[in-house]
């Protein structure tokens, strides 16, 4: 017999009233994560995580210490360098925001990441949210080919992440919600962009990047093709930008 709330039970009994309810699924860490703060958000902390490691093996086997990450072949082929993305090695536009500078600098932006990616994704939805994304390093990557350092190396995923800031403050303040907030922390951030080492033209283009991508998600918000649409005209307009600083300047326009 099988011990109850009341009395004992037959095992018989218990094995048929068991045969009709289901088992509890068993859902991993990544799908319970993904479900949680957004698929997007996941996928692209992911991505980030996977290029340090992989960034950090290849400094290992170039002689270097994994940490320092920045050493590595890879990194060194991947990140900005305006020079070099004039010359045809266009990819760094983008891959440079999927690298960075040592642990410290990953943690730090996969918070702020997991932050305001998580919220953004669930107000907008999965394809706008990484639109705005996109849009966003297109945009830092234009401050950076327009008015940064010609031969200076630019790398991590803060530019995209300031265009997430730019884009929360926009949409907060079309639903007339309490600022002061995000206005705060957008005016240290940017307070932190003139320590050394850090780009601020990339923060700044960033956020006006996202500011930007928000307000044609506002303007075009009764027409979902209209919002792709513009998405992917301001995401051109940055990147011919970025493309067309080297033959303005060859032309003496600059």
């Amino acid at each position: 017999m099988v011990p109850a709330s009341v009395g004992f039970q037959c095992p018989d009994d218990v094995r048929a009233g068991n045969a009709g309810v289901r088992a509890p699924k068993r859902t991993g860490g990544l799908r319970t994560a993904s479900r949680r703060w957004g698929p997007v958000t996941i996928g692209l902390i992911a991505a980030n995580v996977a290029m340090f490691l992989v960034t950090a093996v290849s400094a290992g086997l170039a002689g270097n210490r994994p940490l320092d990450n920045y050493r590595s072949p890879v990194f060194q082929t991947l990140s900005q360098v305006p020079l070099l993305v004039d010359i045809g090695e266009v990819w760094r536009l983008v891959t440079a925001a999927f690298l960075h500078v040592g642990p410290f600098h990953l943690v730090l932006n996969m918070l702020g990441l997991l932050v305001f990616g998580s919220e953004l994704e669930r107000g907008l939805g999965r394809w706008r949210f990484a639109a705005l994304y996109a849009v966003s390093i297109l945009g830092g990557a234009a401050a950076i080919q327009l008015f940064g350092d010609y031969a200076r190396q630019v790398a991590g995923a803060s530019t995209a992440i300031y265009g997430l800031l730019g884009a929360l403050a926009v949409l907060m303040l079309f639903r007339r919600q309490d600022v002061r907030g995000i206005l705060t922390l957008l005016a240290i951030n940017v307070l932190v962009s003139f320590f050394p080492g850090v780009s601020l033209l990339g923060h700044l283009g960033g956020l006006v990047a996202g500011a930007a991508a928000a307000g044609v998600l506002l303007a075009a918000r009764r027409s979902p093709g209209l919002q792709a649409a513009g998405l992917a005209g301001l995401g051109l307009a940055f990147l011919v930008l970025s493309l067309g600083v080297s033959s303005l300047v060859e032309a003496g326009a600059l």
